[in-house]
């Protein structure tokens, strides 16, 4: 999915401004935000990677007009919308006017801090060696997946080197084609691939940038002739 999320490179979108002494949140309601998402993932009703899918695959003119948190809350609607967990009429007036949906799990205060430190490992055990190893030379697919993909546009089709394989972890891609339990549990190796700027940006890139992307086995074939 070439979705408006995925702007690195774009034109248009000026130099990227960090703020300085930028705090972890700018409002209230922005930790709200994240505490709500984060709280919701216990629901069993979709996987992190679906939640994703739901903010980047917002219209390109909502997601560019609203803030970091704000894509949060429309993406976390959206996704109790589709599922009868909330209604239209319920977004508008701020609270719950019909009963719970029956069958979802819901999150208790006390269990909090233990769901949170215990997490949830995406890393698989697969039966099958990593087709790549540290040092190769590899180039990005040049693909543009109707659905969910993790792999940036700005790298499809250029070349970099494997710097590190981290096991093998589950594919976001298959991940969001079932978006209802149970979900999918495909697994592919993971790498860190490193690309050099000038190759992405051109002569405009600062000198010895490097970018380092986290990239699935699917997402990488080899470079014939190189190392």
């Amino acid at each position: 999915m070439n979705g408006v999320h995925d702007m690195g490179g774009m034109q248009g979108f000026g130099p990227v401004r960090p703020e300085p002494n930028e705090p972890l949140f700018h409002a209230p309601w922005e930790r709200q935000a994240l505490a709500m998402t984060v709280a919701m993932g216990a629901c069993g009703q979709w996987n992190i990677d679906i939640s994703r899918s739901a903010r980047e695959s917002l219209p390109p003119a909502q997601y560019l007009s609203s803030s970091y948190y704000a894509i949060w809350l429309a993406g976390l609607e959206k996704l109790m919308l589709a599922r009868g967990m909330v209604s239209a009429a319920e977004l508008h007036a701020g609270k719950a006017e019909d009963p719970p949906l029956a069958g979802v799990r819901a999150l208790d205060g006390a269990q909090t801090a233990r769901a949170l430190a215990q997490g949830s490992a995406s890393s698989r055990a697969i039966d099958v060696p990593p087709r790549f190893v540290v040092g190769q030379r590899v180039r990005a697919r040049q693909i543009h997946p109707a659905s969910h993909t993790r792999l940036p546009r700005y790298v499809r089709g250029h070349t970099g080197t494997v710097e590190r394989i981290h096991g093998a972890h589950v594919f976001p891609d298959t991940r969001v084609s079932r978006p209802v339990p149970p979900f999918v549990d495909e697994a592919h190796w993971l790498y860190t691939v490193v690309f050099d700027g000038h190759d992405l940006w051109g002569s405009s890139a600062s000198a010895g940038l490097l970018v380092s992307v986290d990239a699935w086995e699917p997402y990488l074939q080899a470079v014939e002739g190189a190392p």
